[in-house]
């Protein structure tokens, strides 16, 4: 396949699965409003962070980099996929399941290590939806591997209207109908907010997993233990490496409650949690890109790496586009959370950055799948993570949550960078350095600028920040002025 036709499929696919991740998770927005507004306390929403932050963190171990062990030996098996998506489900199902004995087993302690003894109902209903969730993720692994984006983006939007539809119930029509129907009502607790959140998450991720009986079928009765083998050697980096990469990400979430403990803690943790949501734009363009990517580069191989170099440039310029556009709007999307929350407002442009050198490491972090040294991949995000812990630990206590910010930023920079230089070693990939520092330069500078020219009138400054954007959009307009033309000239023809 031509670089030209790879890229339109890396485009087109890239559209089918923005529309689950963008899409997607700009619906899922409705919930940030509707926590900030309704919760009893920002200390709740801070729970609610710091819970979903130890989901992600055991998605992770529980999926043990199998997503991208499966791609891989799919790929280089393509007659006997099946036989590798029925070992890679084994493998994570009976994982999931042993995790969950342990959990219902030990709930006390657990609970209590994790400062929820007296709610260790929280913690049974996270690890039942990490256990789905990571169940799940083979699935939508294997529709992805099979160009399925139809699917895989119908199964995350109904996944996601459905939470929004029973949120909406529970927090805006349940506390009316338990004062006009108390008799109806009888299970309503105004007390239990944080418990309704995690239970409707549940009642919605149980649907999902029946949507892929059709795939299910396809699994083998028995296990190719060679196979497993082969797999494991595989994999076991990729673990370390997501385990470190998902530390850099919500770390910071979870210490926060043991650096700075009880309510104060919970309620700047919940000050920060909505805050980081208003970033996490870059973290929907960021997911969108790497659901097509990923395929996308494991079935071209080392031929794709000119296809890298410039997906690299587009991938910088559009999420710097993206960055200077909630900055710029910042008085505007700020409403997105309750007026209780605004003092957290200042780590946005940090996240969003962080998640930039997120994007662009996951990018570089190809050169070492692609010859097999994945172990690479944890010493780098391992140092990464080291890196964003020992600012969170150092600066917390005296600088609150703007710290972990900071430490995220530092720690997706030191990986991005280490993985640039390294990999120039072993796959080395002329990317467009001198092309993509300038328009760093360039929306650095501009954001600078908005940040200097403030108006009393907040639509005065929104239109001079508008003009701003337009100055970015016009230097990568002119710069890349060969593409722009051949693409003009297409749409003519």
């Amino acid at each position: 396949m031509s670089s030209t036709n790879s890229l339109k499929k890396l485009f087109s696919d890239s559209m089918i699965y923005g529309l689950s991740s963008i899409v997607g998770r700009f619906l899922n927005y409705l919930l940030v409003p509707l926590y900030t507004y309704t919760l009893v306390s920002s200390g709740n929403y801070g729970v609610v962070t710091n819970l979903y932050a130890y989901t992600a963190l055991f998605l992770v171990l529980l999926t043990f980099g199998m997503e991208t062990t499966f791609f891989y030996f799919a790929n280089n098996n393509k007659e006997r996929y099946e036989t590798v998506f029925s070992t890679a489900l084994y493998m994570v199902g009976g994982v999931a399941l042993l995790f969950l004995i342990v959990i219902y087993a030990f709930i006390g302690p657990i609970a209590g290590s994790a400062g929820y003894a007296d709610h260790p109902e929280y913690v049974r209903i996270m690890a039942t939806i990490v256990a789905f969730d990571a169940f799940q993720a083979i699935l939508f692994a294997f529709l992805r591997f099979k160009g399925r984006a139809w699917k895989f983006a119908f199964l995350k939007l109904l996944f996601i209207f459905c939470n929004i539809g029973i949120n909406l119930f529970v927090f805006l029509a349940a506390p009316k109908l338990a004062v006009s129907h108390p008799d109806m009502m009888g299970w309503y607790n105004a007390d239990r907010q944080v418990y309704y959140i995690f239970l409707t998450n549940l009642i919605c991720t149980l649907p999902i997993t029946l949507a892929f009986l059709p795939e299910l079928r396809l699994m083998k009765h028995c296990v190719d233990w060679s196979l497993v083998r082969q797999m494991l050697r595989y994999t076991w980096p990729l673990l370390l490496l997501g385990l470190a990469g998902i530390l850099n990400q919500v770390a910071d979430k979870i210490c926060y409650r043991f650096i700075i403990p009880g309510p104060e803690g919970d309620a700047q943790l919940g000050i920060y949690g909505a805050c980081v949501k208003i970033a996490m734009i870059m973290a929907m363009i960021t997911q969108a890109f790497r659901y097509a990517y990923e395929p996308f580069v494991f079935s071209e191989g080392k031929e794709s790496k000119e296809s890298q170099a410039l997906v690299m440039k587009y991938f910088v310029m559009f999420t710097l586009l993206a960055f200077l556009a909630v900055v710029g709007y910042m008085d505007i999307l700020r409403n997105i959370i309750s007026e209780r929350y605004w003092e957290g407002l200042q780590v946005v442009p940090i996240v969003m950055m962080a998640e930039i050198f997120m994007g662009i490491y996951f990018n570089l972090s190809f050169w070492y799948k692609l010859i097999a040294k994945t172990w690479w991949g944890a010493i780098l995000s391992g140092i990464g993570c080291a890196v964003l812990l020992a600012v969170n630990f150092i600066f917390v206590p005296r600088y609150g949550y703007i710290a972990c910010a900071w430490g995220g930023f530092c720690g997706y920079g030191v990986c991005m960078l280490l993985s640039y230089f390294i990999g120039q070693h072993y796959n080395p990939i002329h990317y467009p350095i001198k092309s993509i520092l300038g328009y760093f330069a360039v929306a650095l500078a501009i954001f600078a600028a908005m940040n200097c020219v403030k108006f009393p009138s907040e639509w005065l400054t929104l239109t001079v920040n508008t003009l701003l954007i337009l100055v970015y959009l016009g230097v990568v307009l002119y710069n890349e002025r060969t593409l722009v033309n051949k693409i003009i000239k297409k749409l003519k023809g």
